[in-house]
């Protein structure tokens, strides 16, 4: 079994390796997934993620949950060592990029507590686990409580086996384009 660092380099470039055709497919499979889990739970606070480095862009389902009511936050980190906060963030609302490269709300003065946070994955594995990009940040966010609900998304190709540390959280619900791993009660 590769180590994580490793892992990560070879589900990276699995994931850049994706055709510009196979990618829009499938991010407008995942948009249909995210709506019809929408429909079920309702929720009206959801954490979103900006994507980046090939990450499946939701941006359609942002869009639609934002005209039907839901707020929609984005993850900002706040420190090395902390959890994640959420700013509310609204699709077209200004954003900028922090220290990693990731898009956060310019303004920041609104925070939120999510009932749910859509993470993206550099990979999964069939337990739920998420591998990110290795600094912790939502391993730290899942940790308090109350914790949110929490799904996972990610290309089919990210799904592989890895080990969980004893800090890892697993998710909710993982979702491809193709299946989605979910607890009895997700």
């Amino acid at each position: 079994m590769q180590n994580k660092t490793e892992l990560r380099k070879t589900l990276l470039a699995s994931r850049n390796a994706v055709t510009p055709e196979q990618r829009l497919l499938w991010d407008k499979q995942l948009v249909e997934k995210i709506m019809a889990w929408w429909t079920i739970k309702r929720l009206h606070v959801i954490g979103v993620y900006w994507p980046m480095r090939g990450e499946p862009d939701l941006n359609a389902a942002y869009a639609t949950l934002a005209e039907l009511g839901v707020q929609l936050a984005l993850p900002v980190v706040v420190s090395d060592n902390a959890p994640l906060k959420f700013c509310a963030w609204t699709p077209g609302d200004p954003v900028i990029k922090d220290r990693y490269g990731a898009a956060v709300p310019a303004d920041q003065h609104v925070e939120l507590q999510p009932q749910a946070l859509i993470i993206p994955c550099v990979g999964f594995n069939t337990q739920r686990f998420r591998l990110g990009y290795g600094g912790g940040f939502y391993d730290r966010t899942l940790a308090s409580v109350p914790r949110p609900h929490t799904i996972g998304v990610a290309y089919a190709n990210a799904e592989t086996v890895f080990s969980a540390d004893p800090y890892d959280v697993a998710l909710d619900m993982v979702m491809t384009p193709s299946m989605t791993l979910a607890q009895d009660h997700a």
